[in-house]
């Protein structure tokens, strides 16, 4: 990262919340084989020609040079994104064969591990061809660049490029400058005592965190759970029942938060309370084009005592009144409003600042939930059978839950860091949570 000089047409200042982005990156270069990736799948119910596949890709992600960028610091410290004047000619893209959906799940691993090959490149594309039937493609992307939902826009505007004859018209109306932020500081100043304040009430019962595996460069493991329509509607009946309308996320959060109560119990391990860090992005479809890069989610914080986690209908309601008094507080505007205060500390710097406010224990485990899914139910005339997000996780805590809906389908994926929770234990959260899920006992995985 140097300081230059650069012209307004080639910068997009960041906002504080991808500064924090860039220090988690920071973060997990340093303690893990990569840096803050995340990885969207498509399962595709046919093969199709990766040759052309990686011809088209190329062709619309050329109109898109800020691809490509980095982060410098202007001459008044804020850091932006660099935008070179053309996109380069060379798209990290790679293809597979494997025999079944077992071993394409291991490839997907080996691809969201996969370190870019420098600090200029955000974005790699991986075809699995699953014995000439089936088919997925995996965008593995730079959480600098995109968040979860702004990856899925960029992939349906892949769609419409495809169904528009390759129109280079689709990238248009897409703006690529941001304000500085450098005003308003009183404002910002009260926000941060706000939020500290929030991190005080909070720290007065440390939540639990599973111990961190010594050593470095470990990958991610992951467990994907795909729920079938006729599960996914028992699912959305059941929250619909136990939470409210539009509660599906508390009744996910309150159900997994359950299954890793579960977890510590087995382990022997006293807990007197969890708290988890959950992402939401409320914007609509237009909102998420105007703001494609980057990052523009909220952050709430929802912390349960181990007591009644054995009640989940107080714990969904405890969990709701959090929500409630968040929202109402400002809780995550201060947030995003506070974290412009952040942009001038080095990322090593701000890395300790990070672990001080909770003696480094950031959360028990991170947890989000992506809905509406914008995609198109087929990509190149090959129907999209499902589409699944694969991230990786901040280390700590190493371990997070992330749901998405796709087509009348909900599934869910555990990312962990490896040797942080067992093939066992990860085999017992996925029973716990398909019982508690969908109201009925389930198989051990793997047992049927």
């Amino acid at each position: 990262m140097g300081f230059v000089i650069p012209s307004s047409k080639n910068k997009l200042y960041l906002s504080g919340c991808d500064w924090v982005i860039s220090a988690l990156d920071y973060i997990m270069k340093k303690t893990t084989c990569a840096g803050n990736m995340s990885q969207v799948v498509l399962v595709l119910d046919s093969a199709i020609k990766h040759s052309e596949l990686h011809s088209r890709l190329m062709r619309f992600i050329n109109q898109f040079p800020a691809v490509y960028g980095g982060i410098h610091r202007d001459i008044n410290l804020c850091p932006y994104w660099r935008i070179p004047e053309k996109a380069e000619e060379n798209l990290n893209f790679t293809s597979y064969n494997c025999s079944n959906e077992g071993d394409m799940r291991t490839l997907l691993g080996e691809c969201i591990n996969k370190p870019f090959k420098d600090d200029s490149e955000h974005l790699a594309f991986h075809f699995i061809n699953i014995e000439n039937q089936k088919s997925c493609l995996a965008m593995t992307f730079d959480h600098r660049l995109f968040d979860a939902r702004g990856a899925e826009a960029f992939l349906k505007l892949f769609q419409q490029h495809r169904e528009n004859n390759n129109d280079p018209a689709i990238s248009s109306g897409i703006p690529f400058t941001a304000s500085a932020h450098l005003s308003g500081w009183l404002k910002k100043f009260l926000a941060g005592r706000n939020v500290n304040r929030k991190i005080i009430a909070m720290s007065k019962t440390p939540p639990e965190i599973l111990p961190i595996p010594s050593g470095r460069n470990k990958r991610f493991k992951f467990r994907l759970i795909s729920f079938n329509q006729q599960e996914t509607q028992t699912i959305y009946d059941n929250a619909y029942k136990k939470a409210g309308y539009l509660m599906e996320m508390p009744f996910l959060l309150a159900v997994v938060m359950q299954a890793m109560h579960e977890l510590f119990r087995k382990r022997e391990m006293t807990a007197d309370s969890y708290l988890a860090s959950v992402t939401i992005d409320m914007r609509t479809g237009e909102d998420i084009k105007q703001e494609l890069f980057f990052n523009h989610v909220s952050y709430l914080f929802f912390q349960a005592q181990s007591e009644i986690m054995s009640n989940q209908r107080e714990l969904i309601n405890s969990i709701k009144i959090q929500m409630y008094e968040q929202v109402k507080a400002g809780i995550p505007r201060d947030i995003m409003e506070a974290s412009h205060l952040t942009r001038i500390a080095p990322l090593p710097f701000l890395k300790k600042i990070i672990d001080i406010p909770l003696k480094g224990k950031i959360a028990t485990f991170i947890f989000s939930h992506v809905s509406k899914n914008p995609l198109s139910p087929d990509i190149m005339g090959t129907r999209i059978e499902n589409v699944f997000h694969m991230p990786r996780v901040s280390v700590p805590p190493g371990l997070g839950f992330f749901s998405n809906y796709f087509n009348g389908r909900l599934n869910l994926v555990i990312s962990y860091l490896d040797e942080l929770i067992s093939d066992e234990e990860v085999n017992m959260l996925e029973k716990n949570i398909k019982e508690k899920l969908v109201g009925i006992p389930s198989p051990l995985a793997g047992e049927g």
